[in-house]
């Protein structure tokens, strides 16, 4: 007898971040699960663009919902809409960050505080909402939150101190929710990818300097493709998954083995 290690029918994943890049990847490899989505993001017409072409392409259920996480009240009323139509939230992928690129001594305070209250203090709020409204309730949840291999280690070639602390933040902030979660059969868990090709990051990763940067440091000499973040989402989004928690699962062509 087969069995499909990954079907999420019926499921509801919410992913953050969900307008471009890594957050519509992810997005699609659930909804390829079978997986309802609800596409979160500041702009309202690229994720209706993105909830209509998932729903189309993969026949899920799908909800384009506009939300800035850096808003409490909005996130609570966000959660509290899509739990007014799907009556659950199984999944939470919490992708939607920044990222300030700078010398730390010329990084300004706007621009630490900025990181922070968007990648760690939005995430959790987003995590906090989802919890109390939808998985606590239930006594079932998969939480991803996208770290970064930066939350695991330092970087030489490009400045971002505030970065860094905020997805180190995450890091912990993962390993804190799942141990005080885990009484309610909800998992929490982060990925930490390396260096994958979005819109934000094209232009940096093309350069000539960085190209020769990915042959010296990862181990794979190239940088992520697209769709390379897709199984370790699934792993993670899995009923077959209720005994990993707490977990940082780089997926960074090896950089952080060296």
């Amino acid at each position: 007898m087969k069995r499909n290690y990954f079907d999420l029918s019926g499921r509801v994943a919410f992913v953050t971040g969900c307008s471009t890049g890594l957050g519509v990847q992810m997005a699609k490899a659930l909804a390829s699960c079978g997986c309802n989505i609800v596409a979160v993001a500041r702009r309202q017409n690229l994720i209706d663009e993105v909830a209509k072409n998932i729903a189309e392409e993969f026949g899920v259920e799908t909800m384009a919902i506009r939300c800035d996480i850096t808003d409490t009240e909005m996130v609570n009323a966000v959660v509290k809409e899509v739990m007014d139509r799907f009556g659950r939230i199984d999944i939470l992928i919490n992708n939607a960050g920044t990222g300030a690129v700078a010398p730390a001594e010329d990084i300004t305070d706007e621009q630490f505080s900025h990181e922070m209250e968007v990648d760690l203090f939005g995430s959790f709020k987003v995590a906090r909402a989802i919890a109390k409204q939808a998985m606590i309730p239930a006594q079932y949840g998969r939480i991803i939150n996208i770290a970064s291999m930066y939350g695991l280690v330092g970087n030489k070639i490009a400045g971002s101190a505030p970065y860094h602390a905020a997805k180190g933040g995450v890091v912990n902030m993962t390993r804190a929710l799942a141990a005080e979660w885990g009484k309610h059969k909800i998992t929490v868990n982060a990925i930490c990818p390396g260096y994958f090709y979005t819109p934000l990051t094209q232009e940096t990763l093309d350069s000539e300097f960085f190209q020769e940067n990915a042959k010296t440091m990862i181990p794979l000499e190239r940088y992520g493709n697209e769709g390379e973040l897709d199984s370790a989402a699934c792993f993670l989004a899995a009923d077959a998954s209720a005994y990993v928690t707490g977990v940082m699962l780089p997926v960074d062509g090896g950089y952080t083995c060296m």
